[in-house]
């Protein structure tokens, strides 16, 4: 494959590559099973396939290049990969850091592999000024869930069940050279249904973020390459130009929560979607969604956007 080049300042610019991965070849077949391995319900990989590819197909009829790891894995870990029933979520792999990919770290070791797979891919898919893959080896664990790249000069970072702090503390040197100024941390409930900063808030264009309430009540640390100091989170967002929805309407945090934004006006969501959330601020009137069956995918834990990893955005 030819060299990709990275480009993501935000996360609602339009969306021109994105990569995904195919869901596992092993069924999550029962309750019991599925709470093991901290999975909502079972699921039947079969289907969450049929999902995927509806997804896929609406990413690419917007205009977007699609791309699936999974076709480009070696013989030797692929039998393996295809094992690792949280492959499909690639968000947390690496994140764009505007022309620079940062890779993560797992925060369980079930998902290991999979991030040592990805990344001997993008040592050859990107230039090594780009992409290193020893960026990670001070890390402790730092899933990309729980980045948001806000805009030209703040991303927003959770450290919460699979994000340390001493994660970020050893990244943001690398941040700053890739051109921000300046990271936001929060430190949100470590719990299953908080388990990524994606589950509580995202982004729905260029000025508006969703939110869960109980965010407000959390501050936020400013971290700077001149120090830094605390505020709360509504004042840290309004002063990256966004407004804030506050909803207590979230009846499903994957589907409510989780979607893509696949241009400024455009957003990629679960059929299963809240769409009263999506209507209650004048910043998403005329705003155009698009709905897909994802459902069999959902019951993983994750949603549209944690099954994405954009890299370049217009």
């Amino acid at each position: 494959m030819e060299k990709i080049h990275p480009n993501c300042w935000n996360e609602h610019g339009e969306l021109k590559t994105v990569m995904v991965c195919s869901p596992s070849s092993v069924d999550v077949p029962d309750q019991r099973t599925a709470d093991y391995v901290g999975w909502e319900k079972p699921v039947n990989q079969e289907k969450a396939k049929e999902n995927h590819e509806e997804m896929k197909r609406a990413m690419e009829n917007a205009g977007a290049k699609v791309i699936d790891y999974s076709d480009y894995l070696t013989d030797e870990v692929r039998d393996l990969n295809q094992q690792l029933i949280n492959r499909v979520f690639v968000r947390d792999l690496a994140c764009v850091y505007g022309k620079t990919v940062i890779p993560g770290d797992a925060g369980t070791t079930m998902r290991a592999p999979e991030y040592i797979h990805s990344h001997e891919l993008f040592q050859t898919w990107f230039e090594e000024k780009t992409f290193s893959i020893r960026d990670n080896n001070r890390l402790k664990a730092l899933e990309n869930g729980d980045v948001f790249v806000l805009n030209k000069d703040t991303v927003f970072i959770n450290t919460g069940l699979r994000s340390s702090i001493e994660s970020i503390e050893a990244l943001k040197e690398k941040i700053f050279q890739a051109g921000f100024s300046e990271i936001g941390i929060i430190d949100l409930p470590r719990t299953g249904e908080t388990m990524h900063l994606d589950m509580n808030c995202n982004v729905a264009g260029g000025n508006l973020l969703i939110a869960k309430s109980y965010m407000r009540l959390f501050p936020v640390r400013i971290v700077s390459e001149m120090g830094g100091r605390y505020v709360m989170m509504e004042e840290f967002i309004k002063r990256q130009g966004f407004e804030v929805l506050w909803t207590d309407d979230i009846k499903h945090t994957v589907a409510d929560i989780n979607f893509l934004n696949l241009d400024p006006e455009t957003l990629l969501i679960s059929t299963k979607a809240n769409k009263s959330i999506l209507k209650d601020h004048p910043f998403l009137k005329g705003k155009r969604l698009i709905e897909v069956d994802v459902n069999e995918l959902e019951k993983g834990g994750g949603g549209i956007r944690c099954m994405t990893l954009p890299f370049e955005r217009g």
